[in-house]
């Protein structure tokens, strides 16, 4: 079993800065894939960005240029810098991992619970 704590959501306003930490804990884990998804107000849920365990990253297009995703292995944290914000990205933002293929993991795939990013105009 493995545990997501998000942090660092809040309000900002358009143009402001916040960045989103996600700790996985655990035992007997590997991860392969950190994610970061959002949901906004009456929207589906998402895919912002997403970073490998060799560390290559993709992005939705409307966050390139201003969103940054980042992972410490050793810490089991993926990070979310998001600048330039806009009302646009205001949303529910979830840690999503998916762990190793191989057993004991088997690709499972856990969630966090989700922090609130709110961008005023």
């Amino acid at each position: 079993q493995v545990h997501l704590v998000e942090s660092g959501g809040g309000s900002v306003q358009a143009g402001g800065s916040l960045r989103l930490s996600c700790v996985a804990s655990g035992s007997g884990f590997s991860i392969n894939v950190m994610n970061w998804y959002r949901q906004g107000p009456g929207k589906q849920r998402e895919l912002v960005a997403t970073i490998s365990s060799r560390g290559n990253t993709n992005y939705r297009d409307s966050v390139k240029g201003r969103f940054t995703i980042s992972r410490d292995n050793a810490k089991n944290t993926v990070y979310l810098q998001m600048n330039s914000l806009k009302p646009e990205d205001t949303a529910v933002y979830y840690c999503n991992v998916v762990l190793t293929s191989a057993p004991p993991n088997y690709g499972a795939t856990y969630w966090g619970q989700g922090t609130q990013v709110t961008v005023s105009s």
